[in-house]
C-alpha cells in the first residue's frame, strides 16, 4: 500500500539509475509521466523499464510532472541541468525537484524547493536491480523529512539523513566501499590468473563472501592473514613476486591494513615492526 498519494513524476536521466527509480515508483503506484533519455541505451533502458513515459526533452519532463521530478544524472552535470531547467522557467510552483547524487546536497539546487535522495546501491540498468531495493538505506538531505520519510518507504526503503556539509564523506565512504571494492576483487582475481588459475572466481567466491560477511559484522576483528599476524617474510615474498602493476595496491592496502591491526589490537606494535620495515623499503624502492 503507497504511504505517499499517486504522484505525477519526471525523470531527467533514464541511466542505470534513473529508469530503475522510474520502475520503482511506478511499481509503488505513482505515474511516471515523462522521462528525459539522451543515448540509444538510455532510450532503450526507458523504453523496458518505463514503457508508459513520453520521452521528451528535460525541460519538456520538468513541465509534464505535477509533483515530483527527479534528476538522475552524473554529479558534475547536476549543477548545469538544474541552472538550465530553472533559467528556461521549466520549474513550477509545487515541483519537488529530487537528485540522485550522493557527493551534493541541497546547496547544488539552489532556490529550487528539493531534496537529496541517493539510494545506497549499486545498480546495472537492469529489471533485477528492483529486487535489490527492498530494505536498502537511503542517503537523504532534506528540510521536509515527513515527505522523504514516505517517499523511502513507498520504495522499500529507510531513510539515512545526512548533514548538508557531510555528503562528500558520506559518498566518498560509499565509493571507497562499493567500487574500490570491485577493483580489488578483479585485481585479486587477474594474479590468480597469472599464478595459473583458470576460474579465479570459483577460488574467491567462498573465501570473498566470508570475508565481507566477517567484516559487517565483527569489525576488525575479523581481520586475518600475515598482516594482522607481522609475517614480514611472507608479505616480503608477495611484493617481490607480485605483478608490478599490482604491487602499489597492494602495498597501500597492506599499509593500512597493519595500521588498522595494530589500532585494534590485533598486531602488537613490537610484533609490527619488521613487516613496517618492509613495507617502508618497498615504498621507497617504489618510488625511486
Amino acid at each position: 500500500m503507497n504511504t505517499v498519494r499517486s504522484l505525477s513524476v519526471g525523470v531527467v536521466g533514464a541511466g542505470r539509475v534513473g529508469a530503475v527509480l522510474g520502475a520503482a515508483l511506478t511499481a509503488a503506484g505513482h505515474r511516471v509521466v515523462a522521462a528525459a533519455a539522451v543515448s540509444a541505451a538510455s532510450r532503450e533502458r526507458a523504453a523496458r523499464l518505463m514503457p508508459q513515459a513520453a520521452v521528451l526533452p528535460a525541460d519538456e519532463v520538468a513541465r509534464a510532472a505535477d509533483d515530483l521530478l527527479l534528476l538522475a544524472v552524473p554529479d558534475d552535470a547536476l549543477g548545469a541541468v538544474v541552472s538550465g531547467l530553472a533559467t528556461t522557467g521549466a520549474l513550477h510552483p509545487g515541483l519537488i525537484v529530487a537528485h540522485t547524487s550522493g557527493a551534493h546536497g541541497l546547496a547544488i539546487l539552489g532556490d529550487v524547493r528539493g531534496m537529496a535522495l541517493h539510494p545506497a546501491m549499486t545498480f546495472t540498468g537492469s529489471d533485477g536491480d528492483l529486487d535489490r531495493l527492498a530494505g536498502i538505506a537511503w542517503g537523504v538531505t532534506t528540510e521536509d523529512r515527513g515527505f522523504a520519510t514516505r517517499l523511502v518507504a513507498d520504495l522499500g526503503g529507510v531513510p539515512e539523513w545526512i548533514a548538508e556539509d557531510a555528503r562528500p564523506v558520506y559518498h566518498a565512504a560509499l565509493a571507497h566501499g562499493a567500487n574500490h571494492l570491485v577493483t580489488l576483487v578483479n585485481e585479486a582475481a587477474d594474479v590468480l590468473r597469472a599464478a595459473g588459475v583458470e576460474r579465479p572466481e570459483r577460488v574467491l567466491a567462498p573465501l570473498l563472501r566470508a570475508a565481507l560477511d566477517n567484516a559487517l559484522r565483527l569489525g576488525d576483528a575479523a581481520l586475518t592473514g600475515p598482516v594482522s599476524r607481522g609475517d614480514a617474510g611472507t608479505v616480503a615474498k608477495h611484493l617481490d613476486r607480485l605483478p608490478g602493476e599490482a604491487v602499489p595496491a597492494y602495498l597501500a592496502m597492506a599499509r593500512r591494513t597493519a595500521d588498522r591491526a595494530i589500532a585494534s589490537g590485533r598486531l602488537r606494535p613490537a610484533d609490527a615492526a619488521s613487516l613496517l620495515d618492509v613495507l617502508a623499503r618497498v615504498a621507497v624502492g617504489s618510488t625511486s
